[in-house]
C-alpha cells in the first residue's frame, strides 16, 4: 500500500471515530423526531397517572411529537420502573417517578435496579401530601378519635395502599409505629383501585394522595380527618395536619418527577428538563396542580438528582424506625 493510500485509510479511520464521537450530539440535535413513551408504574386513575397525563399532554404540544402514557402497574412500582431502567437511553422512554423510587431501595430485599445509578433525573414536577381519609361509616372525625378506635380494635382496622412499598403503605406503617396500634395493610395495584375500595367500604381508611381524594371528600363519599404535610392543604383549609391534631412529628410528603434511563445524552436530559420546567410554569398547569393539592416545583436535573439522594437517605431512616417490611 502506498503512502497516499495509507494516508486515506488514516483519514477515513479518524473520520469514522469522529462520527461515532459526534453521534450523541447529532441524535440530540434532531431530538425528538418520534413518539416518546411516558411509563407510569401504577394503574390508571391514581395520582401518579394524573400527574403523568397533565405533563405529557403539555410536553407533547411543546415538542410537537406524541408523548404516550403507558401504565405498567405491579410489584410496588418496581415493574414499570425496571422497564425504564432497561430501556434504550435515547430519550424515547421516560418514567413518571414518585416517592416509591426513593422508598424501595430500603424497603425491598430484592430490587432489580439501582435507584441512583440506573436513572438520569430530569425534573421534579410537583410535591404533594396525603390525607388520612376514612369511609364515612367509620365512627371517627379526628386523629385522636381514630387512634382511640384503633387501640380499642387491634388488628381490626384495615388500610389500603397503592402497593407494597408505596409512600401511603409506609405512611400507615409509620402511623402504626408512632401510635402503638395494630393495623392491617391491604395493598392494591395503584391508588385508583384502592380509592374505589375505600369508597365502597371494603377497607376502613387510607393515606390517600390529596390529588386522588379531594373531589371525593367534597362529594361526601370519603371523610378526610387530617393531612400529612407540614402545613394545611389549601383546598381543604379546615382539615388539620396529623402533627397538629394529636401526633406531633408525623409528616409524610410525596412528589412526582421525570427520569430517563442512565446514559441518556446530557443534551437530551437538559432539553427535556427545560421543556418540563416550561410546562410546570404555565399558569393553567399551575392552577390544575393546585386544584389537585400539589405544589408545582420544576427543578433542574442537578437539583432533582440532589433531592433524590436526600429522599433515599430520609426514607431509609423512616423504614428502619417504623420496622416496615414488604407484605
Amino acid at each position: 500500500m502506498g503512502a497516499h493510500s495509507k494516508g486515506l485509510v488514516v483519514v477515513a479511520l479518524c473520520f469514522g471515530l469522529w462520527s461515532l464521537a459526534a453521534a450523541p450530539d447529532a441524535s440530540a440535535q434532531g431530538y425528538p423526531n418520534r413518539a416518546i413513551r411516558m411509563v407510569v408504574a401504577f394503574a390508571p386513575g391514581g395520582a401518579s397517572d394524573t400527574n403523568a397525563r397533565i405533563v405529557s399532554q403539555k410536553l407533547s404540544e411543546q415538542l410537537a411529537v406524541p408523548v404516550v402514557v403507558d401504565n405498567r402497574p405491579g410489584a410496588g412500582s418496581m415493574l414499570g420502573t425496571e422497564i425504564v431502567a432497561r430501556a434504550a437511553p435515547d430519550g424515547y422512554t421516560l418514567l413518571t417517578a414518585s416517592a416509591e423510587l426513593s422508598i424501595n431501595p430500603s424497603l425491598q430485599p430484592k430490587i432489580p435496579y439501582d435507584a441512583l445509578k440506573d436513572f438520569a433525573p430530569i425534573s421534579q414536577t410537583v410535591s404533594s401530601q396525603y390525607a388520612l381519609s376514612t369511609h364515612p361509616s367509620v365512627p371517627v372525625k379526628s386523629v385522636k378519635e381514630f387512634i382511640a378506635l384503633a387501640k380499642a380494635r387491634p388488628g381490626q382496622l384495615n388500610y389500603g395502599s397503592s402497593g407494597v412499598g408505596s409512600a401511603n403503605h409506609l405512611a400507615g406503617a409509620l402511623f402504626q409505629e408512632m401510635t402503638g396500634t395494630k393495623l392491617v395493610h391491604i395493598p392494591f395495584k395503584g391508588a385508583g383501585p384502592a380509592t374505589i375500595a375505600l369508597m365502597g367500604g371494603e377497607i376502613d381508611f387510607m393515606f390517600s394522595s390529596t390529588t386522588a381524594v379531594v373531589a371525593q371528600v367534597k362529594l361526601g363519599r370519603l371523610r378526610a380527618i387530617a393531612v400529612t404535610g407540614p402545613k394545611r392543604f389549601s383546598e381543604m383549609p379546615n382539615i388539620p395536619t396529623v402533627s397538629e391534631a394529636g401526633l406531633p412529628g408525623f409528616v409524610v410528603t410525596g412528589w412526582f418527577g421525570v427520569v430517563a434511563p442512565a446514559g441518556t445524552p446530557r443534551e437530551i436530559i437538559n432539553k427535556l428538563g427545560a421543556e418540563i420546567v416550561k410546562v410546570v410554569q404555565q399558569p393553567a398547569v399551575q392552577e390544575r396542580f393546585a386544584s389537585l393539592g400539589t405544589v408545582p416545583v420544576g427543578s433542574s436535573p442537578q437539583e432533582f438528582a440532589a433531592f433524590l439522594r436526600a429522599e433515599i437517605e430520609k426514607w431509609s431512616r423512616v423504614v428502619k424506625a417504623s420496622g416496615a417490611r414488604p407484605d
